[in-house]
């Protein structure tokens, strides 16, 4: 197919202003591994070929987030559909839902984007105690249903933090639990389901980064802590390990099922501090280390209240309903594309048959920070 006739729509959007983190820098003892606050600029490219139908087809793509330390500075996608549009979804998840009537040609879409991101780290000293959190913080205390809030999880939950008395103190007590206790099982398909109640109940404590962030995430709403999961795709090469992401020597990486789920949780005095107790476990079994090791005690350290930035956030949404509604619903999470061909969902962990590919390509950034 010509580009000229395969283009039929297309839709740009951008970001000028660049807003300054929320977070101070102000943790400032030097990390281990060299990372530093200079901005990064990622050149997302998404190619989406779906097989011809006589059915409808329809996708929706999780977009990337803009916050203070991550800001979306371009957007735009073309292909041969019949609709498509950027939408709003709970959790206010922006998602791209593109629509093809029934054809003898593929559904063909390319998405694009640009993101400058910047390491995040946190200034604990300006912690508090005070749990009164404003209402839109709440909605991260109430259960889903795999991330339920129980008594008996509670009661779990309580053991790990027994007397500790702030919400900082009981947030480094559950990290601490959930970095040495859970483990990476590579058998696992994806990203994992998340499963945070049967993974605690059943004692399941092997996973991927969507089960371990999970299970973070209903520990810390069990004893009152707002946390939420973040669901994202890797960028680009890491300064801590290649199993946190890795791209050739020119900075262009096949990011492909590089999807990965990270976590938040929120302190007063603080806001939303970042945590990745999933990637801890993934350096501790890529290069066979175990929790003694002073890189794995440097990893842990590092991932509990920063983020290296070579990873592109998109939402945090659980158990909720796509929009427009799709046949299946509620999804259980947004990291990966979501696809009906009339009634049946194209599997999103099966790339090759779904038939999507994810690129990215660093560029340079010479602006130190964002601003």
């Amino acid at each position: 197919m010509k580009r000229r006739t395969f283009l039929k729509g297309s839709a740009i959007l951008s970001s000028a202003v660049l807003l300054a983190p929320n977070f101070a820098f102000a943790n400032k003892e030097k990390n281990p591994f060299g990372i530093s606050t200079k901005s990064r600029k990622f050149s997302i490219l998404n190619n989406y070929s779906i097989n011809p139908s006589s059915e409808i087809t329809q996708l929706w793509i999780p977009l990337p987030k803009d916050e203070s330390y991550h800001k979306v500075v371009s957007f735009a996608y073309k292909g041969n559909f019949t609709e498509a549009k950027v939408v709003k979804n709970d959790y206010d998840t922006r998602v791209l839902y593109v629509k093809w009537d029934k054809s003898d040609k593929k559904s063909e879409l390319e998405v694009s984007f640009d993101v400058i991101m910047q390491e995040r780290t946190t200034d604990f000293s300006k912690a508090t105690s005070n749990t009164n959190y404003p209402s839109d913080i709440k909605v991260y205390l109430e259960g889903t249903t795999h991330v339920p809030v129980t008594s008996g999880l509670q009661d779990y939950a309580k053991n790990i933090i027994k007397n500790l008395k702030t919400p900082l103190e009981k947030a480094q007590a559950i990290y601490d639990w959930t970095v040495s206790t859970m483990y990476r099982d590579e058998s696992v398909k994806g990203c994992g389901i998340g499963d945070a109640k049967k993974s605690i109940e059943e004692k399941i404590y092997g996973g991927k980064c969507t089960d371990i962030s999970s299970v973070f995430v209903a520990l810390l709403r069990n004893v009152g802590i707002p946390a939420r999961e973040i669901f994202g795709i890797r960028a680009g090469q890491s300064k801590i390990s290649n199993a946190c992401g890795k791209a050739d020597e020119k900075g262009f990486a096949n990011i492909t099922g590089a999807q990965h789920c990270r976590a938040e949780f929120y302190i007063d005095g603080l806001g939303w501090v970042p945590a990745d107790p999933a990637d801890v476990t993934k350096v501790r079994l890529a290069e066979k280390l175990t929790n003694e090791d002073q890189k794995v005690k440097d990893v842990k350290k590092y991932f509990f209240g920063s983020w290296e930035m070579n990873w592109v956030a998109f939402n945090s949404a659980r158990d909720f309903i796509l929009t427009p509604k799709p046949t299946q619903y509620p999804l259980n999470m947004l990291g990966y594309p979501y696809a009906e061909v009339g009634e049946d969902v194209l599997d999103y962990y099966d790339a090759k048959a779904f038939s999507y590919t994810y690129s990215s390509q660093e560029r340079e950034w010479k602006k130190k920070k964002l601003r």
